[in-house]
């Protein structure tokens, strides 16, 4: 079926299609099993008759306290096909940011694992609005947990007097709840943005917001031939479009592995034979730097985009070089349900010759994307402003929030707080967050910039940096670096890197040397901790 043909249906219709045409297609691979669209379609609904049982009815919240697990899609369509709306949960959250989601969402009902259960869940959901709570385990769905060093700790720890996942499914089995079809403007989803700003904000995707990111994806060549790594978590933006909701719209199979592991992933995407993913570029570092690397058969994997934050242009070129396949740049944000903007299929990302910046491509289907000042006004091609998007794939907003919605869209376009500009021939480029920009006796100095020269480095793994208080000079640059395997670089030394290669007043007066950078569940590299 192609792809215009899905316009503007909502992703539970995409998988009502595909069960009833393509029933016996695998829909997702967990370490050595294989659930079917048929097992997914049958599992959800006898979640989805559990919990209308329960009180839970149109336009309640459903809670998914879960990581990389087929539970989390069997959710998904079961708080869908039951009227209600879906509420990712970061399983990394603790008591205050799990308290934190549940009481702003109001969720009345929750899919947790058992260990979430057990650390967090049973503390907090007094304070909460909870009354359904049903747990789960990473070990469900796995024939022989003992072959993956990945669940080597996990452990069933059922909670007692609460419903067990799998148990409701066995009871209900065979139940169909009644058809529900969601319109195009119903929220599907709160997905919670990462905080890095301030307090997470819940924002409100539609089923229509949804669809349109899923089939921008599927845009990129996919067909129901393809097997996708579903790597980037689910209870993110990236993870719910361009793994589910392009699993439920091609349909596709997609590799789940509960949590990163890179030598597991290195050995599904040859077991399975993945080929396509998008993650985050610190994925990709993860996989290139693991010894695995050098004898698994990765040659399936061609279909490689990555988000979620930028990139350099070096990082590229070093992937591209070991593993093969050139990783195409995606940007896109949670307001956005996705992809804004894409290198297509077949292109090349052009760089910047000004900042060096590589490009994240052209404006993805219906969406209109212009640079603006600071009082919202378009600025020419080669001007640094703010992106600023409209379309159909943009979000209502911010759930129970009208200010910050109306901060965020403003005269009929959505301002992303991100800054760049285009060239005459249409390639976006991302040069910094707004917030980001460093002022170093009166210089400006955009992270981004320097992090790309530190990239160049050939013993940089990953690179942050940021602006330190000077009493001399308001602020100065500080870096922060992990390195490669195998691979050794002292300050001096990369000091020297960046002062060869950058005006005196970016380079950075420090760079500090760590295992590993800070960063959100998603691989974005927390500049907020370094700066703390």
């Amino acid at each position: 079926m192609g792809v215009n043909e899905h316009s503007h249906q909502s992703p539970l219709e995409f998988f009502r299609v595909n069960a009833a045409s393509r029933p016996d297609a695998p829909l997702i691979h967990y370490f050595d099993r294989t659930l079917t669209v048929r097992d997914i379609d049958e599992m959800s609904d006898a979640v989805a008759v559990a919990l209308i049982a329960e009180g839970f009815g149109a336009g309640d919240r459903l809670a998914l306290y879960l990581q990389n697990v087929p539970q989390f899609v069997i959710g998904l369509l079961a708080a869908w096909k039951a009227g209600g709306i879906a509420v990712s949960v970061n399983p990394m959250y603790r008591h205050r940011e799990a308290r934190h989601v549940l009481v702003d969402s109001g969720a009345t009902a929750i899919i947790c694992l058992e260990s979430l259960y057990h650390d967090v869940i049973a503390e907090v959901c007094g304070e909460t609005s909870l009354a359904t709570i049903i747990t789960t385990s990473e070990l469900d769905f796995v024939s022989d947990p003992s072959s993956y060093a990945v669940l080597a700790d996990s452990r069933r720890q059922r909670a007692g007097g609460r419903a067990d996942l799998l148990e409701l499914i066995e009871r209900h089995r065979g139940e169909r709840p009644p058809t529900v079809q969601p319109l195009p403007d119903d929220v599907a989803c709160l997905v919670y943005t990462s905080g890095t700003t301030g307090p997470s904000k819940g924002a409100m995707n539609t089923h229509r917001n949804v669809a349109l990111a899923a089939e921008a994806y599927a845009g990129m060549g996919l067909t129901t031939d393809d097997v996708i790594l579903a790597v980037a978590p689910l209870f993110h933006i990236t993870g719910l479009t361009g793994h589910i909701g392009l699993s439920l719209l091609v349909p596709a199979a997609m590799i789940l592995n509960y949590r990163f592991d890179p030598a597991l992933v290195l050995a599904l995407i040859e077991r399975y034979g993945a080929t396509f993913t998008v993650a985050s570029i610190t994925v990709f570092q993860a996989l290139m730097d693991h010894p695995d690397a050098e004898h698994r058969n990765l040659s399936s994997l061609q279909k490689v985009f990555s988000g979620g934050q930028a990139v350099a242009a070096a990082t590229v070129d070093t992937y591209e070089h070991q593993m093969g396949p050139y990783i195409h740049i995606a940007y896109g944000l949670t307001e956005t349900t996705g992809p804004t903007h894409m290198v297509p299929p077949g292109c090349r990302a052009p760089v910047d010759p000004t900042s060096g910046s590589l490009s994240i491509g052209i404006a993805v289907g219906t969406t209109e994307c212009c640079v603006a000042d600071d009082n919202g006004q378009p600025v020419p091609p080669g001007t640094i402003g703010e992106l600023l998007m409209r379309g159909p794939q943009i979000t209502k907003g911010y759930w129970q929030k009208p200010e910050e919605t109306a901060h965020a869209h403003r005269d009929g376009w959505f301002h992303s707080g991100d800054v760049g500009l285009v060239d005459a021939e249409g390639w976006y480029y991302l040069v910094d967050r707004k917030k980001d920009l460093i002022n170093a006796s009166g210089y400006k100095v955009w992270p981004r910039e320097v992090e790309d020269v530190l990239y160049e480095h050939p013993s940089v793994r990953e690179a942050a940096v940021v602006g330190v208080p000077d009493s001399y000079r308001g602020e100065t640059v500080k870096a922060f670096v992990s390195l490669r395997r195998g691979h050794t670089a002292d300050e001096a030394e990369l000091v020297s890197h960046c002062r060869e290669r950058l005006a005196a007043f970016k380079v950075p007066r420090s760079v500090v040397v760590l295992d590993d950078l800070p960063k959100t569940a998603t691989g974005k590299i927390l500049r907020r901790e370094l700066r703390q």
